[in-house]
């Protein structure tokens, strides 16, 4: 029994591309009214629920007769342009037999990486879920580009739980959980049935591509657990074929693989600059500071910064490294790139003389910064 999904009110199901096109066979009909009266039992106990649906592509790629995925941008934004009549079409056919409404919400991560654009889709979709309304968002792939992409619907569900403070992260997909290995190609392979999301063996668990109709793989369902985390949800990762699944896990039935969040989680603010999938920049710190960071809370300063990458402006959000490469903490950067460059390794005592001017004494204030 697992208590933990028993009491969650607010939730984020995301539903592979294989589970809605019956394996990019278009869209499955059946399947999607399945996942339609699901929620619309979760709906009548109380729970408020968001959908991210991957499937637009794969339908559009059935309507223009293509075979194979494309690897060209333009011929991808084509196809989900196609497909996503297609796929909102179905959902608003299936929610309306249970008299529910469902709106569409398309997302880029330039969306979530502004402030005030992550403030405004935060505020609109708590809006339509007070007025009773499924939102079934998708990555807005008729526009994206790779510098505003999320890559895949794993990472997009994590961020829109995030973005709403859900109780919870349901990602439905065609395998039955997380294996200690690849059970096709080890037959010792076990599935995991819980495990904490920040797991260091996870990682090394997942792994390997996805089907080739979708993008994602275990590993960006392993990671999207880790993002979910950091704002206490919970996720599971569980067989879309399971019967009434849904139902199922939020009565606490031991299905898949649940990976729990730790208790404490990070504030609006901080979970903010720790979803930025794409930084202006990155400091890289030394052992002392890294050291500072970590274990004493303490502010970034120049003195502790080794080098200096991209080009950025003051307020920018910047990647902090420790001296492996390894992506330890997210800021908002009190200096230009071009002036961090000059102050780094210095005391802060000697940033007025060397630029002219002080603005603050930390290159990174504490406030302002988070770790990953």
């Amino acid at each position: 029994m697992r208590t933990v999904l028993t009491q969650v009110k607010r939730i984020v199901i995301k539903v592979g591309s294989s589970l809605v096109t019956n394996s990019g066979a278009g869209l499955d009909m059946q399947a999607i009214t399945n996942w339609a009266q699901q929620i619309a039992t979760l709906r009548a106990q109380g729970c408020e629920v968001v959908l991210v649906s991957s499937g637009a592509i794969a339908e559009g790629m059935q309507r223009l007769g293509w075979k194979e995925r494309p690897g060209a941008v333009h011929e991808l934004q084509a196809a989900a342009a196609v497909g996503q009549m297609g796929l909102v079409q179905a959902y608003e056919t299936a929610f309306r037999q249970h008299r529910l409404l469902a709106a569409q919400v398309l997302l880029t991560h330039a969306d979530l990486a502004d402030r005030e654009r992550y403030l405004n889709a935060r505020s609109t979709l708590r809006t339509l879920l007070k007025l009773g309304v499924i939102p079934i968002i998708n990555e807005n792939d008729t526009v994206v580009t790779d510098e505003i992409k999320f890559g895949d619907n794993d990472t997009l569900g994590a961020l829109v739980t995030n973005l709403i403070e859900a109780d919870a992260l349901i990602v439905l997909t065609d395998q039955i959980g997380l294996f200690t290995a690849d059970p096709r190609k080890d037959s010792s392979a076990t599935l995991v049935s819980q495990v904490q999301a920040n797991d260091a063996k996870l990682e090394t668990m997942a792994g390997g591509a996805g089907s080739h109709i979708g993008r994602g793989g275990m590993i960006t369902k392993v990671l999207a657990a880790k993002r979910a985390a950091r704002s206490g949800a919970h996720t599971v990762i569980a067989s879309g074929h399971e019967t009434d699944v849904l139902p199922r896990l939020l009565q606490g039935e031991a299905i898949g693989t649940l990976l729990t969040a730790a208790a404490l989680a990070l504030d609006a603010r901080k979970q903010w600059l720790a979803d930025h999938l794409q930084v202006s920049g990155k400091l890289t710190l030394d052992e002392g500071a890294v050291r500072a960071l970590r274990n004493e809370g303490k502010s970034l300063l120049p003195i502790g910064v080794t080098g200096v990458g991209g080009d950025f402006h003051r307020g920018a959000v910047v990647a902090l490294l420790d001296g492996d490469g390894k992506d330890i903490a997210r800021g908002l950067v009190n200096y230009s790139a071009e002036e961090a460059r000059r102050i780094a390794k210095k005391p802060s005592s000697e940033i007025e003389k060397i630029l002219g001017y002080i603005d603050e004494p930390e290159l990174i204030h504490r406030d302002n910064l988070v770790l990953l």
